[in-house]
């Protein structure tokens, strides 16, 4: 099978944002950088079947010239190749990320595409199922459990409201958004890390991709949200505590 992977490439979750004096975006210097963890089930998903049935894992990711370095990550960790779209000399939002992943993959005849069921910095949740719409396959998220029926086939679970689980059957070739639990992302072995530095890594250029397409978003402002005031202690005894406490909620909080 040849199996692909949209990969992207945010701040490390501990990572403390500072918005940049023009307003436009964030201040990027001391950002550690890693690959969005949603991609890690997605690439760790994509090896997994290829384990089980061959073929070939190539990571797609569309980003500034830094985000090799996830592509290399997934490389180390048993795919086979990577394309990198250099997005530096474009604007982008999620509907032109969309457009140039889905251009980049059209001649790459993939199976299946697995991806991450969001980024974690803009948390989306729009890109995978945009590439999905513009290629005219289905698309299925967020994905908990994944089993090949046959090789035009895969079952897949998701969960919706309520604790209620949805069973899909679904026709390849297809675009899977990966949900944390559908698997347990390995780390990447010494030897896997260093054959990864001699696996191929095909650069193209967003510009090239972009067939006339302008974003649909454009940021006015970034704004970080107000410091949560602080917790009050309410002493005394339980009863005391108790009454005090619902007299702040009606006449301070005004919620009851």
């Amino acid at each position: 099978m040849k199996i692909g992977v949209l990969l992207k490439q945010v701040p490390d979750t501990e990572t403390k944002i500072k918005i940049r004096p023009d307003g436009k975006g964030i201040e990027e210097d001391n950002i550690k950088w890693v690959m969005n963890p949603y991609d890690e089930y997605a690439v760790e998903e994509a090896i997994r079947l290829k384990e089980k049935k061959g073929g070939e894992v190539v990571i797609v990711n569309a980003g500034l010239p830094r985000s090799v370095e996830a592509i290399r990550q997934a490389l180390a960790m048993g795919a086979d190749r990577g394309i990198h779209i250099d997005t530096t000399s474009i604007e982008v939002d999620a509907y032109i990320t969309s457009v140039i992943l889905s251009n980049a993959v059209k001649n790459e005849s993939f199976d299946i595409i697995f991806a991450g069921k969001q980024a974690i910095d803009d948390d989306c949740a729009q890109v995978a199922i945009g590439v999905a719409e513009r290629l005219s396959w289905p698309h299925v998220t967020p994905v908990e459990k994944f089993t090949m029926i046959d090789e035009k086939t895969v079952l897949v679970q998701r969960p919706v409201a309520g604790g209620i689980k949805e069973i899909i059957e679904v026709a390849l070739p297809a675009v899977i958004g990966c949900e944390k639990g559908l698997n347990e992302p390995r780390y990447a072995s010494l030897p896997g890390i260093m054959k990864a530095k001699t696996k191929p890594i095909k650069s193209l250029k967003g510009a090239d991709l972009l067939e006339g397409e302008t974003p649909r978003i454009s940021v006015i402002n970034y704004i970080l949200p107000p410091d949560r005031k602080a917790g009050r202690i309410i002493s005394g005894e339980p009863e005391e505590a108790a009454a005090e406490l619902v007299r702040l909620l009606r006449e301070e909080a005004k919620v009851i």
